[in-house]
């Protein structure tokens, strides 16, 4: 039995066809083929307010600065003090996390702190607020050709080089998650 000759050259097509596409899968550049499309920077603080909190533990191992003190005495529960002892409740003022002020921009704004406006009590009283941590990112946006989109992180030194437009070769996991510092550029 003779095969006709269309159907043995679809045939050989179809799988010179998807040998190439194995070849290139396999020993092919690594990576997905990608086109920064954004860069950004954002600038956070996180401002502290200085609040009044509850707390109680023996009274010979108070906090420093704690304040409206009661004192009673009972055993130890934990049978660590043999005697009964004085057990207190005080008050402690301590600096805990408020909120956090940001700021934002692209390629063309200056990359600056914020300055938020902080409330200020009298000392010795809850309400004022204070300056904490500061976090800066500089980020890109990196797209496919199937407009699948990675957000990555790079210091700013990096960020300042790179331009709308470059192509980069970004290994991605099966989870859809991109290595972003194995990143390289691609001319393909």
């Amino acid at each position: 039995m003779k095969l006709p000759r269309l159907r043995v050259l679809v045939l050989a097509a179809m799988v010179v066809g998807t040998v190439i596409a194995l070849g290139w899968k396999i020993f092919g550049p690594p990576g997905v083929a990608v086109e920064l499309t954004r860069r950004s920077w954002r600038m956070e603080i996180v401002v502290e307010r200085l609040r009044s909190e509850g707390g109680s533990d023996w009274c010979d191992e108070l906090p420093e600065g704690a304040f409206d003190i009661s004192r009673r005495t009972i055993t130890d529960p934990t049978g660590k003090r043999a005697a009964p002892s004085e057990h207190c409740r005080y008050n402690l003022l301590a600096w805990r996390r408020s909120w956090i002020v940001k700021s934002e921009g692209g390629p063309d704004d200056r990359p600056d702190w914020p300055r938020p406006p902080l409330r200020m009590a009298p000392p010795g009283e809850p309400g004022s607020e204070r300056l904490g941590k500061r976090e800066a990112y500089f980020e890109i946006e990196l797209r496919d050709g199937d407009d699948h989109a990675w957000v990555c992180r790079v210091d700013q030194p990096h960020w300042q080089q790179l331009r709308v437009g470059m192509r980069f070769r970004v290994p991605v996991d099966r989870f859809g998650t991109a290595n972003c510092p194995a990143m390289y550029e691609s001319r393909i």
